[in-house]
């Protein structure tokens, strides 16, 4: 194990002792340090990793001969296949995280025919990958302990029990409660707003209202006064009681402001057409090893990139159209496309302990290209953001972009318009393309055929 490249910690993967994360000339692996040996080689030598991986719920690793960072206290290196993109629970649209609650529920089960069990239910510790969620964390893994309650219980009720029944009974946007509570809902919290209703539902009674009241009422004691034992049915019938109630628990994605917007849009069949035409175009022309599609709503134009074995991250601030979004790549079995559910005025911020934990959106890239159709007018009318701030944005995410331009005398400007004073003087072609050239060498407009609006394709830095 001789190696002199200079290792870099990742921010995030500090907390478990049983190992951590790193980059060595810009490969990441995982140390797995002596503390965890017993269960590494437990889990390896069993089969649960052969069967895990097989299943795809675990991400596959490979062992590596390089030098760890930590050499004390290290057993192994290992170097588990890349996730091309991390995403969180808070940018997951209902399904996506209710599919990552049932993957690691899967995988818990599947732990106890090899007398092993996950110790923690992080959903950090699940990503997207070919468009299905996957355990990333090799660590996760532990002995079964015969009468031991199971120890991620607690966590797994937060990450994703309390915050899907808050987002399928309450309201689809609390989700957004695990931005702020990085260890997931707090149950108290989750059970004063759930509605009473919830109560009369025996898993969500047991395992989110009734575990609220027996938290609190056992938060003063010791633990050897609150230990109990489990035996393995009960075990199972825990992790079955919480499987019943994930499926059980349903969001329809309707009734938002953009969830038929193609059904309303003022394009013709003909200029609809011709728009992804010149969209098709112009990826051809840029050949972006990577695409976001900023505003993608239920993904029309994802498609037109990922079918061309593009990866698109596909971004849109309303949850009903990421989850149909999601649905749809779910159903088609459509690996390149991963739907988010991001604000782009209010991007995700660096979280954690030292604001480091979890990456904002713009440290995620730069994407090789951006697409931002019809999403301008929203940003500069909508949200008062001036056009030189919007390229200043867009420039440090992509190399190649490639926007629309809607002008005032569109209809669905004139609907921005119509509840507000029209203050916008700068609003004009002309001024986009001044601000929009100190960052970016720009082709075009192609007008798009019966519509006054126009698309460019714009390469970042200036000729």
């Amino acid at each position: 194990m001789t190696n002199t490249a200079t290792s870099q910690v990742v921010a995030g993967s500090f907390r478990d002792p049983s190992g951590f994360l790193f980059l060595q000339d810009g490969v990441l692996f995982r140390q797995v340090n002596a503390i965890y040996k017993e269960n590494y080689d437990r889990m390896m030598g069993s089969g649960l990793y052969r069967n895990l991986t097989a299943a795809g719920l675990l991400i596959e690793h490979e062992e590596a001969t390089i030098r760890p960072p930590r050499l004390e206290l290290a057993y192994k290196v290992i170097r588990p296949e890349l996730v091309p993109f991390i995403s969180y629970p808070y940018e997951w649209c209902f399904s996506q995280l209710k599919d990552a609650a049932l993957t690691l529920l899967r995988t818990q089960k599947t732990c106890l025919d090899f007398d092993m069990s996950l110790k923690d239910c992080s959903a950090y510790n699940v990503q997207f990958f070919q468009g299905r969620p996957v355990l990333i964390d090799t660590l996760s893994f532990e002995k079964y302990r015969e009468g031991y309650p199971w120890v991620a219980y607690r966590q797994f009720c937060q990450h994703f029990l309390a915050p899907l029944a808050l987002m399928s009974y309450k309201d689809i946007r609390l989700n957004q409660l695990l931005r702020i509570y990085i260890d997931g809902v707090p149950l108290d919290l989750a059970s004063s707003l759930l509605p009473f209703r919830t109560c009369l539902r025996f898993p969500l009674l047991s395992h989110i209202h009734l575990h609220a009241r027996s938290q609190k009422r056992f938060a003063s004691r010791t633990a050897s006064k609150r230990s109990y034992r489990v035996g393995r049915s009960a075990f199972l019938g825990i992790i079955e009681s919480l499987e019943s109630a994930i499926k059980n628990l349903k969001w329809q994605p309707r009734g938002t402001e953009w969830a038929e917007y193609y059904n309303a849009t003022n394009y013709s069949r003909e200029a609809f057409e011709h728009k992804k035409q010149i969209v098709a175009g112009f990826l051809a022309q840029a050949r972006p090893a990577n695409v976001w599609d900023l505003g993608a709503n239920s993904g029309v134009f994802s498609r037109l990139a990922s079918e061309g074995g593009i990866p698109v991250i596909s971004i849109d601030n309303d949850p009903a159209v990421v989850e149909k979004n999601y649905l749809q790549c779910a159903r088609m079995k459509e690996i390149n496309i991963l739907p988010l559910v991001l604000d782009l005025t209010n991007p995700s911020p660096g979280i954690g302990w030292e604001n480091n934990e979890r990456m904002p959106l713009l440290e995620r890239g730069p994407a090789d290209a951006v697409i931002a159709l019809a999403l301008v007018h929203h940003l500069a009318i909508s949200n008062n953001l001036p056009f030189d701030r919007i390229a200043r944005f867009l420039s440090n995410m992509c190399n190649w972009l490639i926007i629309e331009f809607v002008p005032k005398t569109d209809s669905q400007v004139q609907r921005l318009l119509a509840s507000r004073e029209d203050v916008f003087n700068d609003y004009t072609q002309t001024i986009f393309e001044r601000k929009f050239g100190e960052y970016f060498t720009m082709q075009g407009p192609v007008n798009i055929r019966g519509s006054e609006r126009s698309i460019y394709l714009m390469r970042r830095g200036r000729q």
